[in-house]
């Protein structure tokens, strides 16, 4: 994982806010489908903002879109946001 990637969670009521930060790369992209998979479900909404991210690194974005099939089927509650938003949401699932 880049050293400076992190997730912050802020949840409340029935949707969660996943703030992205630091570098995007393949291990950053594994993390972010682990932590779906955990709270994809369990919330009517899941907000990806993307505004604090650095980087993308081109591995990271494939690794992130071919595993995300894992949390297909709630596509239509997740949301990307912010400056990197459009580039990693598959579909039409992003905010800008």
């Amino acid at each position: 994982m880049a050293s400076n990637f992190k997730i912050g969670l802020q949840a409340r009521h029935k949707v969660i806010h996943m703030n992205l930060l630091g570098d995007f790369d393949g291990s950053s992209a594994c993390e972010l489908i682990n932590t779906l998979k955990e709270y994809c479900g369990k919330f009517e909404k899941i907000f990806i903002h993307t505004r604090g991210i650095s980087s993308i690194h081109p591995f990271g974005l494939n690794v992130f879109q071919t595993n995300l099939n894992t949390a297909k089927n709630q596509l239509q509650d997740i949301i990307f946001t912010g400056k990197y938003g459009c580039e990693i949401a598959p579909y039409q699932c992003c905010i800008n």
